[in-house]
């Protein structure tokens, strides 16, 4: 008998039928009752064994963690919590899981001790949820784009540019360690590598996106970018995947109108397909809650933030006047920011970010016009010769969720702003080629994809939410 999936059991309307049902178990009481899960749903569906027709040596391999096939009658149970369970019939051990040894038991585990085990820590409620989730983000950013006429492209993982100029690259070499090609000045002769040049992996697929944005009108990108900065925060990962959409003739306040729309969209079909997912993990988070201190917890429930985000505008200011409330706010004045804001121009950190969505303003925020000198080369340079026409969001719990701009269309201004910050024509001749024929007002952004998860689930550590995290010292499994 084919097998049905624990989540259309539950949902079915059809009772007193035969069905078939496999999966991990999550517990076993009595020698009667079976937890069994699936991973179709956050719930699990009860199976009832008959177990004084039951061989001993089957119960005692009835354990967490082993994999089973039941088949029985489906019918309405008479416990609470539950629409139905399945009266077992026959019962076949897929899978044994040794009990003493199984790491995942049906208690409280640490979030630490489930990154050491990321490989099984997905058979929890918690993690189930989180990565259901995450999936199903997934397909609506896809949706999202593919509804609005956008191309996905694919945009090479290999690369010889660095699109945000800040070197923080892993490199991408064939060439041996031990004896190690040179030139006459004894640098790595890249020449003799596989591609004949120095190669790295992509931080960001914007400058390959732009050209064909200005080619198909809109497109978008959606994979996995590589940062080898040595940050060992809760909110960075050295492998993560991005969502940049590149569209040609919006400015930036068309980009800022995107960027919104699309952030409620994504949030809102989530809340939509994934509720029972979403109901479990608001409750973690209000338990989680209850063991911080009154001033630290959040005023809304997970459930409530996302729905608040659904109903409200984000809330645009530009980088002058958040500097201005930043420099009179209570913690600047009280020095209790690790970085006093004393003059414009300060690149903000996590803590002013944070200040301005959860304290300030108390809404998403988005950030605009940006001095020159603290942003990438591609922005567009305002009238003023110091400001740029770039915007980030500002989320609460996480800070900046996207980064974005106007891209500088016009060729000379671009070639004199690569001059200034060392950016050799001849590397990016080809992106250039862009300004030459054709030139038009385009604009995009970038949004961290593990940090929407991060808001949507409520989690608090970016490690959490990615199937297998690469961070400093750190690429087990």
């Amino acid at each position: 008998m084919k097998h049905t999936k624990i989540k259309d059991l539950l949902t079915s309307t059809n009772t007193l039928q035969e069905v078939n049902a496999k999966g991990w178990v999550r517990t076993f009481r009595n020698n009667q009752f079976i937890a069994l899960n699936d991973g179709s749903t956050i719930n699990n569906i009860q199976c009832v064994v008959d177990f004084e027709n039951t061989s001993e040596e089957t119960l005692k391999r009835i354990t967490t963690g082993a994999a089973i096939s039941v088949t029985g009658e489906l019918i309405e149970s008479k416990g609470a919590g539950q629409k139905y369970e399945i009266q077992v019939a026959t019962l076949e051990i897929l899978g044994d899981s040794d009990a003493e040894k199984f790491p995942m038991q049906p208690k409280k585990h640490s979030l630490e001790f489930l990154r050491e085990n990321a490989h099984l820590r997905v058979r929890t409620n918690a993690f189930g949820a989180i990565m259901r989730v995450r999936s199903v983000l997934s397909f609506a950013v896809h949706n999202y784009f593919q509804q609005k006429g956008f191309v996905y492209v694919n945009t090479p993982i290999i690369t010889g540019s660095d699109a945000e100029g800040a070197g923080e690259m892993f490199k991408v070499t064939a060439l041996p360690f031990e004896n190690t090609p040179r030139t006459e000045e004894g640098k790595v002769d890249y020449k003799k590598d596989f591609f004949g040049k120095e190669t790295n992996l992509t931080v960001s697929g914007q400058l390959e996106g732009e050209t064909f944005a200005m080619a198909l009108g809109q497109i978008y990108t959606f994979g996995p970018t590589f940062r080898a900065e040595n940050s060992n925060t809760s909110r960075h990962l050295a492998e993560f995947w991005m969502i940049e959409p590149e569209v040609a003739f919006n400015d930036l306040n068309d980009n800022m109108d995107l960027a919104e729309d699309f952030i409620q969209y994504v949030i809102k079909y989530t809340l939509d397909k994934c509720s029972d997912d979403l109901k479990f993990l608001d409750s973690r988070l209000t338990e989680e809650e209850k063991s911080k201190p009154q001033a630290e917890r959040s005023e809304m429930t997970l459930l409530e933030k996302l729905n608040f985000v659904l109903s409200t505008n984000f809330k645009r200011v530009s980088y002058t006047e958040a500097i201005d409330i930043l420099r009179d706010s209570t913690p600047n004045k009280k020095k209790k920011f690790n970085y006093i804001i004393n003059e414009w121009g300060a690149d903000l950190q996590s803590e002013h970010e944070r200040y301005l969505v959860e304290k300030h303003f108390k809404c998403p925020v988005i950030l605009f016009d940006y001095p020159a000198n603290i942003k990438a080369f591609y922005m567009r340079l305002n009238e003023d010769g110091k400001t740029v026409r770039a915007m980030d969001i500002l989320f609460p719990g996480i800070g900046e969720i996207v980064g974005g701009s106007q891209r500088e269309e016009r060729y000379e201004v671009l070639v004199e702003k690569m001059k200034a910050l060392g950016i050799a024509e001849e590397e990016l001749w080809w992106y250039l080629d862009t300004r030459r024929f054709g030139s038009a007002v385009h604009s995009g952004f970038g949004l961290g994809f593990e940090r929407l998860v991060l808001f949507v689930t409520g989690m608090s550590n970016i490690r959490d939410v990615i199937p297998f995290p690469r961070t400093p010292m750190n690429a087990e499994f």
